[in-house]
C-alpha cells in the first residue's frame, strides 16, 4: 500500500505526456514518443540515431546506419506530430512549424486535459488506499483512531501531489504562451 510510489507514478506520467506537448522550442525529447522499424524490431529513435538541436525550430537527425533513413522518416510521419522532415546526405532535418495562436490554445486544452487525467488517477489512487485501510480497521487490525490519522495522512499527501500537478500544468502554460 506504498501510496507514495503510487502518486509519484502519476506525477512521472504527466511529466512524460508534457514532455511530448511541443512549444516554440525544439528539443530531441518531443521525438522520444518515435518508435522506428529498424532490423524487425521498433526501437525508439535515440537508438538508431543521434538527435541534435540544429537551431531553435530544427532537429537534426542523423542515423548510425544510412540504411534507416527511410524507416526513420516514415516513422516520425506516422507519429503526426506536425513536423516537415527534409533527407540529405547527412541524415534528417526535422522542422517544427512556428506556433499559432489557434494552436496554442489547442495545446492548452490538450495540457489541461492531461492535468485532468492524472488528477482522476489520483483520486483512484486516493480510493484504493482508503478502502484498503478501512478493511484494516473492520478486520481490526488498526483501530478507529489509527484510521482517521491515516486518513488525514492521505490527505495531506493527496493534497501536496495535486499542488505538484498543478505546478506542472502551469509551467507548462508559461512555455506554450512565450
Amino acid at each position: 500500500m506504498n501510496i507514495s510510489s503510487r502518486l509519484n507514478k502519476v506525477i512521472e506520467w504527466l511529466q512524460q505526456e508534457y514532455v511530448g506537448i511541443r512549444t516554440g522550442q525544439a528539443t530531441p525529447a518531443l521525438l522520444d514518443i518515435v518508435k522506428v522499424e529498424s532490423y524487425g524490431s521498433k526501437m525508439p529513435l535515440n537508438q538508431v540515431g543521434s538527435v541534435g538541436i540544429e537551431d531553435a525550430r530544427t532537429l537534426r537527425i542523423t542515423p548510425w546506419d544510412a540504411g534507416n533513413v527511410k524507416a526513420i522518416e516514415t516513422a516520425i510521419k506516422d507519429a503526426n506530430l506536425g513536423v516537415s522532415i527534409a533527407t540529405d546526405s547527412a541524415g534528417l532535418r526535422v522542422v517544427f512549424p512556428e506556433l499559432t495562436s489557434e494552436r496554442r490554445v489547442q495545446l492548452l486544452k490538450l495540457a489541461k486535459q492531461k492535468l485532468e487525467d492524472a488528477r482522476v488517477s489520483v483520486r483512484g489512487v486516493r480510493e484504493d488506499v482508503i478502502r484498503e485501510i478501512e478493511q484494516q480497521e473492520k478486520s481490526g487490525e488498526i483501530s478507529k483512531d489509527e484510521l482517521f490519522q491515516k486518513k488525514e495522512e492521505i490527505q495531506k499527501e493527496i493534497e501536496s501531489t495535486n499542488k505538484k500537478l498543478e505546478d506542472l500544468y502551469k509551467n507548462k502554460e508559461t512555455e506554450i504562451n512565450k
